[in-house]
């Protein structure tokens, strides 16, 4: 039995190809993958052969946020039925290291994270028509959502988890500072979690003109009125929590200018060694908080998804075929129109 993948063997270097698959084996299921979403550390491969210290040095098959529709399950399987679309949760923490001894798998020391360069071999991904995986693995997606919005259930986890480190944001003012599908989704996370006046910046129009339908009450181009947070500076600062989606040093520093004293600040966005204001961070004894991945939030963003009590439609600007997956790779990383960019595949036996 053959599947096609898109398979990464160098920056740039992306091809459609032809592997072997299998039968579901005990505990497992056959999916026939739907809509797979291009992320920023996809792209990042794509673009840069990795991030950081993260380097693509092997092939890889690409895609960690993926939803499919069942289409055999191995023995033992009984919590899933054929023809169920499910939203794949690509994290796989051994379950016995010691930080998964004390309930923090997010940190587990054998973490095995489906389209991840960060071990040798590398963990492949869902950029396929077939997958087998296990069901544990498995999320059955309710309503009459499509497989695009169920693909969403990955990010969605990770921006849950993001405003669960802020601690309660009923009636705060938060800023969020990025306006891609991760800041995004943190705003629609953030007005699901009770939080008062959302203000986001960003650099590009296209980006900010999703941000009231999220739940923003106010967007801002910084690069066009970069004045327009100094009211938001003034007495030491307005915002109670501050979500940085993006990893830009500016947007950094105007975070920390505007976020009240004792205020949180939770870091999304990810990047290399930069300057921080650190008089600013003791002065106001501002609360600088890391956000990595999720757990049980991915379950909870399956839930949120399918009741549309968070609509991820609006962050979902194109859809390719997976034969066409060059194309939404360099669509992606067009961000004057590009939001979220997934593939789609092959249905047929």
């Amino acid at each position: 039995m053959k599947t096609r993948v898109a398979r990464l063997h160098a920056t740039r270097d992306l091809r459609v190809e032809e592997i072997g698959t299998h039968m579901p084996g005990e505990g497992e299921v056959l999916l026939a993958m739907a809509a797979g979403g291009i992320c920023g550390s996809d792209l990042h491969y794509y673009q840069d052969g990795g991030f950081g210290p993260v380097r693509v040095r092997e092939p890889i098959i690409a895609g960690h946020e993926a939803s499919g529709i069942v289409k055999a399950l191995g023995s033992g399987v009984s919590n899933l039925a054929v023809g169920q679309l499910v939203a794949v949760n690509p994290s796989q923490p051994c379950g016995h290291c010691e930080y998964c001894a004390i309930n923090q798998p997010i940190h587990c020391l054998n973490m095995r994270f489906m389209g991840s360069a960060m071990r040798l071999p590398h963990e492949n991904g869902m950029f396929r028509d077939q997958l087998v995986v296990p069901a544990r693995q498995c999320h059955a997606v309710g309503g009459n959502v499509t497989p695009g919005e169920a693909a969403c259930a990955e990010p969605l986890a990770v921006c849950l988890h993001a405003v669960s480190q802020a601690g309660d944001l009923a009636g705060k003012t938060v800023l969020v500072t990025g306006a891609g599908p991760i800041g995004l989704l943190v705003v629609a996370a953030a007005r699901h979690a009770g939080a008062g006046t959302i203000v986001v910046t960003d650099l590009t129009h296209a980006a900010l003109a999703r941000a009231p339908v999220m739940g923003a009450d106010v967007a801002i181009n910084v690069a066009r009125d970069g004045e327009a947070l100094a009211p938001y500076q003034e007495n030491k600062g307005k915002f109670d929590v501050v979500f940085d989606c993006s990893a830009a040093g500016p947007a950094l520093r105007s975070a920390f200018a505007a976020i009240k004293p004792r205020g949180t600040i939770v870091q999304v966005g990810v990047t290399g060694d930069i300057t921080i204001p650190l008089n600013a961070l003791v002065g106001k004894e501002i609360v600088w908080r890391g956000s990595q991945r999720f757990h049980a939030e991915f379950a909870q963003a399956v839930d949120l998804i399918s009741s549309r009590a968070i609509d991820v439609r609006p962050i979902i600007s194109h859809e390719f075929p997976l034969e066409q997956a060059i194309d939404a790779f360099e669509q992606a990383g067009d961000r004057t129109v590009a939001c979220k960019v997934q593939l789609t595949f092959s249905q047929t036996d």
